[in-house]
């Protein structure tokens, strides 16, 4: 499934990861698991960011998510867990004094991309390209006319 935009057509698709400070067990009852996905859901439709999946699990994030090009993973991240982080301890201020300094995310993330073709597929398609245009080229050039 494609997502086309006035200026695009794109499919982005990347599997991100982040942890509590510290991998600090923080969402301990469905409730806070439903908080953060709540949070998390109303940011990405914020910022332009389609969640395909997710899971809350009790020191981390795993969310596959879509976004358009004009985007980048840092922007996207930034995003995400500054405003997830400002949220949660508006909601749950109690669970500040739990972790290192007051902080909820461990500064780095994961992000890896997800694809219905390889690397080799993709790869092997871009070499084949200059062949396909040149046999084209080639029977344009000898056809009658």
């Amino acid at each position: 499934m494609y997502t086309k935009t006035r200026t695009n057509l794109y499919r982005t698709t990347y599997h991100l990861v982040w942890v509590t400070k510290y991998r600090k067990v923080i969402f301990t009852t469905l409730n806070r698991r439903e908080a953060m996905m709540e949070m998390l859901s109303l940011i990405a439709e914020n910022n332009d960011i389609t969640i395909l999946e997710s899971e809350v699990m009790e020191d981390h994030i795993h969310l596959v998510v879509s976004f358009p090009p004009n985007k980048s993973i840092s922007t996207v991240m930034k995003a995400l867990k500054g405003a997830s982080a400002r949220e949660w301890f508006q909601q749950f201020p109690e669970t500040k004094k739990e972790l290192w300094k007051g902080s909820l995310w461990s500064g780095s993330y994961f992000v890896s991309t997800v694809g219905n073709v390889s690397k080799e597929v993709v790869m092997q398609y871009v070499q084949d390209q200059l062949k396909k245009f040149n046999a084209g080229r080639s029977r344009r050039d000898s056809s009658p006319g």
